[in-house]
């Protein structure tokens, strides 16, 4: 757990994000350009092996090493992506996390690495959040789900869709080394969001776009379903049938 205020900047940090085929890259290199700023900290990528991994978009991703090479972490950083899909039934990457969260300061995921959380069974009792076309789907692996771009409960941070992941690592930053070093490096990102359109939540775009969003992710979003079920089954947790 981390422990009340700031780290003190001697005391070294061990940083790994998980890796794997499928990953959204944006899940995984935004939160890592404010990792690799923090003071005293090595920031790692870890994959399910030391193969290289294609994300989502097609960009090839190198992992420092393989899961089985990590050291205990002090933050995990899960991302997501469509690949996240069959993460949730692997057991032995599922028990990894386990192990490690049990270790770490801070679980931190962002956008559907949420749903690699629960799968975990590290979601149950949380508050969470995750994206937006899968928030509905938290209370199938016990959590309580809040809609917001960034969602602390304890140790545990959750970041909602894709570039909410900065913010997120921003949020843990902060509490790892408080809150001058995470505006620091807020401001050499020259991190100052100014989007051209209103039209970055479900709430605000127009509602052709929410409609293309769903239905371009709707296949997607059934098998997410269809796994996050069999994950309440596995985990006892009480589900209506139907929604």
């Amino acid at each position: 757990m981390i422990p009340e205020g700031r780290i003190p900047d001697d005391q070294p940090l061990e940083i790994g994000s998980l890796l794997f085929e499928g990953l959204d890259q944006i899940d995984l290199t935004g939160p890592f350009e404010v990792f690799t700023r923090l003071p005293n900290t090595t920031t790692r990528l870890y994959g399910l092996t030391d193969a290289p991994v294609t994300d989502v978009g097609g960009l090839q991703l190198t992992p420092d090493g393989s899961v089985l090479d990590a050291p205990q972490l002090d933050v995990l950083h899960i991302p997501g992506g469509g690949g996240q899909e069959a993460l949730m039934r692997d057991e032995a990457l599922l028990h990894w996390i386990r192990r490690q969260a049990e270790g770490a300061k801070i679980l931190f995921s962002v956008c559907t690495g949420a749903l690699i959380c629960g799968a975990a069974g590290l979601l149950k009792g949380r508050k969470a959040t995750t994206y937006w076309t899968v928030q509905h789907l938290l209370p199938l692996f016990g959590a309580t789900p809040v809609d917001a771009r960034v969602v602390v409960d304890g140790n545990l941070v959750c970041a909602g869709g894709v570039t909410s992941g900065i913010d997120g690592a921003l949020r843990v930053a902060a509490m790892l080394r408080g809150d001058e070093a995470a505006k620091t490096i807020q401001l050499a990102m020259q991190y100052a969001p100014d989007p051209p359109f209103d039209a970055g939540t479900p709430e605000t775009a127009p509602e052709a776009a929410v409609s293309a969003v769903r239905n371009a992710t709707a296949e997607l979003t059934a098998r997410r379903e269809q796994t996050a079920r069999e994950v309440a089954r596995r985990l006892g947790v009480s589900v209506p049938t139907d929604g």
